[in-house]
């Protein structure tokens, strides 16, 4: 005979319960009435609260994101209309940490026992994480094709300008695309056959020789920057900040013009590296620029992954930038 039984209802839920802890699916029930909630274990821990026999919708509510508070307070409330089962996904704050969580059962009081609702909490976090990250590449996306449309439109005019017949803007117009080609190969991520990343300086020359005229404006690129090394992770979020610069400018900025200039100069400290992008002679700056998709990619670019900060002055001489990164950073 076995030592236990394990066609016995209470092994049987015992090993339901094992499965719902597995799974991360946390148990809770809401009194009507009362307001009050009950939750097992496995919830008390995805909300980061201490176990107690008596849990509130208010006590819930505090861990809330402020922004989904009264939405969540509004949803719970109408789920006894709802027929059929529902879903509610919301944000809650765990000190410093966002966590996703989605509260699920049966409205029209089909989940409705005793004056009670029942349901389950998950943690789709990671979830929420992954989409969140594939609207960014989406809009990231959308927004480079955007602009490698406008860039070779831009390049086409800048090399009309000093053709002198078809041939040689045909010649002229393909080097700047071969170069931009190979300057769109440094804003995506660098393969690791490539080995550690160019000289700060080196890798602007090969971003900005699309723009740089050859003939009769050439030297509107000027480069000046402290001979240094950067990491492969930090030179393809710089490319993709300067790609981003060189972009505006062609479509708004100096390299508009034919009497357009544009400097990069930079300085070191032990801690810093700051860069400063300086365009002169292009059309009057009359507006300060919007915040569009570009100037967004831009700060969580500088901000985020270079670990400093951006500043832009709108001035009606041209549009100055000053990029202040992180050194260690920079490095990696």
């Amino acid at each position: 005979m076995p030592l236990v039984d394990e066609s016995h209802p209470l092994w049987q839920v015992h090993n339901l319960k094992r499965a719902l802890h597995a799974a991360g699916v946390a148990l809770w029930s809401w009194s009507i009435e009362t307001d009050a909630f009950a939750m097992d274990e496995q919830a008390f821990e995805l909300w980061g609260l201490q176990q107690t026999n008596r849990v509130t919708f208010e006590d819930l509510s505090s861990r809330i994101h402020p922004a989904d508070r009264d939405r969540v307070r509004a949803a719970f409330t109408a789920t006894r209309a709802l027929i059929g089962a529902y879903e509610i996904d919301f944000r809650i704050l765990l000190g410093l940490e966002i966590r996703w969580i989605s509260a699920r059962g049966l409205g029209n009081d089909e989940g409705l026992h005793r004056g009670q609702m029942w349901g389950v909490f998950l943690d789709v976090t990671g979830r929420k994480q992954a989409e969140e990250g594939h609207e960014l590449l989406a809009g990231e996306m959308s927004h480079r094709v955007k602009n490698l449309l406008a860039i070779a439109a831009g390049l086409t005019s800048l090399t009309s300008r000093s053709a002198t017949s078809v041939e040689e803007m045909s010649r002229g117009l393909i080097q700047r695309l071969t170069a931009l080609g190979r300057a769109h190969d440094l804003v995506r991520p660098l393969a690791k056959e490539q080995g550690r990343a160019a000289l700060l300086g080196d890798l602007i020359a090969v971003l900005l020789a699309p723009y740089d005229d050859t003939g009769a404006f050439s030297g509107r690129v000027r480069v000046a920057v402290p001979r240094m090394g950067i990491g492969e992770q930090s030179a393809t979020t710089l490319a993709l900040v300067i790609h981003e610069l060189a972009t505006n400018s062609l479509k708004y900025g100096a390299l508009s013009v034919t009497s357009g200039i544009l400097d990069i100069s930079g300085s070191t400290t032990d801690d810093e590296v700051s860069m400063v992008w300086t365009e002169r002679g292009g059309p009057p700056v009359a507006t300060k620029g919007g915040e569009g998709y570009g100037s967004r990619l831009l700060n969580r670019s500088v901000t985020g992954q270079l670990g400093g900060s951006i500043d832009t002055d709108w001035s009606s001489d041209g549009v100055i930038v000053t990029l202040t990164m992180n050194a260690k950073k920079l490095a990696t």
